[in-house]
């Protein structure tokens, strides 16, 4: 089997600290693998597209010497092959308008939690719509132990989450018509032939809903795994919308080393020199920490 990995962020900004290390590490397991690396542009949420940033985000990448295997795909050219997968699900009868807005899902939480019951989607319009229009299209979890998932984290370690109680019903098309993140993830990744994903910690809940989906599509699960997210001074996740800075082009090598440094990679004694060198470096630092054999 090839190693086939990708880098996938989203264009609401240029890239800064915390996505630079999700892309070193997906990057340096796919070159450790003697694999193919991938870059995907996640801008189908239209709203929250930044003009400009996903240009930007590839030209930060080249600069810093990561440079895609094969074409970059753009998600937003893809809303016909959501389209089918949805129509798929909707032919096994997983599929359900839901007419709720969100503000009658946020009060029935509410009211979920003042009773100590469950904060996952209430299944309100698993019955029907009651009268209301239908606004977003939602995916039945199976109840019961069938709706416990669980999965072996290559960082992380064994991970088990329970979709009915911790999630519910969850979305694949939102109410705006924009295609849901799980939905369009798991349609590129099967597509692409992805058989490792590296990201970061943050997107880890979503994996359960992510390897359900896979399995109601009938496509294979890649192996996953999840490095720590960097955090600002406050201990919050680093991101563009609390003020993250942008990487500075002209200093790779010093973001590249924080970058391996909040990866736990020990580069040696001496500072690389050359992007070569970096990568050379971390590479092989990666595959010890990793217990990956490098041989051909």
């Amino acid at each position: 089997m090839t190693y086939r990995g990708r880098f996938a962020p989203s264009p609401t900004g240029p890239l800064h600290v915390g996505s630079l290390v999700s892309a070193l590490a997906s990057w340096l397991d796919a070159r450790a693998h003697r694999g193919v690396w991938l870059v995907r542009i996640e801008d189908v949420d239209g709203p929250r597209t930044v003009p400009g940033a996903a240009e930007d985000i590839l030209a930060t990448l080249e600069r810093f010497g990561m440079h895609a295997d094969e074409t970059p795909v753009w998600q937003s050219q893809r809303v016909a092959r959501y389209q089918r997968a949805l129509e798929q699900l909707k032919s096994t009868g997983l599929v359900y308008p839901c007419g709720c807005t969100r503000k009658e899902i946020a009060d029935s939480l509410v009211l979920a939690h003042a009773r100590n019951t469950t904060l996952a989607y209430p299944g309100t319009c698993r019955t029907g719509l009651h009268g209301k229009p239908a606004r977003a299209w939602r995916l039945r979890v199976p109840d019961g132990e069938r709706a416990v998932i669980t999965f072996d984290d290559r960082w992380q370690g064994p991970q088990t989450q329970n979709l009915a109680t911790e999630v519910g019903d969850f979305v694949l098309r939102r109410a705006d018509h924009q295609w849901a993140y799980q939905l369009a993830v798991v349609v590129d990744d099967a597509d692409a032939g992805i058989t490792h994903i590296v990201r970061g910690a943050d997107l880890m809940d979503s994996t359960a809903r992510q390897i359900y989906l896979q399995r109601c599509l009938g496509v294979a699960t890649p192996a996953y795994l999840h490095v720590p997210v960097v955090t600002n001074e406050h201990g919050e996740k680093l991101s563009k919308q609390n003020g993250a800075s942008a990487l500075d082009t002209d200093k790779p090598l010093d973001a590249l080393g924080a970058a391996a440094r909040h990866l736990g990679l020990e580069l040696g004694s001496e500072p690389p020199a050359t992007l070569e060198q970096f990568y050379s470096a971390a590479t092989a630092a990666w595959a010890q920490r990793m217990n990956i054999r490098t041989s051909a």
